[in-house]
């Protein structure tokens, strides 16, 4: 049977925010177009690597000669989102891969995010099963500078690292080990 695919081309917004404290918190990726919304549950890895991912694919775009897809140096103004998810977030399923693409007759960026599959022996194969469901988005070239700025930024909004250990530090009374060579 074919995944339910809940797509959003040209969306009214698209945003990953979080739903917790530091240290606890769960990132979501949410899209609306009018009163359509979705929320898929993501890692924080996940989410920083498909904001760097997406910086690449723009730099990489801009860098052709005449910048022909016109993708913007920095976030344009007009698009910054700083606002919180939408609420209720409702998790319709927890990202396990994900993919980016460009798409060149649209010079739109599509992101697609799939569920977790579950296995149930050892036979397993994930390149056989096809998933219930799947999330397709297309965004335009400002667009996806603005989701990756806000991004990096919900990502890097989480505790403070240790300068020592390199460990997210809980709070001011953090004990860590200090790597070998240290006193």
């Amino acid at each position: 049977m074919a995944p339910l695919v809940h797509g959003f081309d040209w969306p009214d917004r698209l945003v990953v925010g979080t739903v917790g404290q530091p240290g606890s918190r769960t990132f979501y990726l949410q899209a609306r177009s009018g009163p359509e919304l979705i929320s898929v549950a993501l890692e924080k890895e996940q989410s920083a690597a498909l904001a760097e991912r997406i910086e690449e694919v723009l730099d990489d775009l801009m860098a052709e000669e005449g910048n022909p897809f016109s993708v913007p140096p920095l976030t344009p103004e007009g698009l910054v989102d700083n606002d919180p998810l939408e609420q209720p977030v409702e998790e319709q399923f927890r990202a396990g891969a994900m993919g980016l693409g460009w798409d060149p007759s649209t010079a739109q960026i599509v992101i697609e995010a799939f569920p977790i599959l579950e296995a149930d022996d050892e036979s397993f194969d994930p390149l056989e099963v096809e998933p219930d469901e799947v999330l397709l988005v297309r965004i335009p070239v400002g667009t996806a500078r603005a989701f990756a700025k806000r991004t990096r930024e919900v990502v890097g909004a989480g505790r403070p690292i240790c300068p020592l250990c390199r460990v997210p530090m809980d709070s001011e009374d953090h004990v860590c080990e200090l790597p070998d060579g240290f006193r």
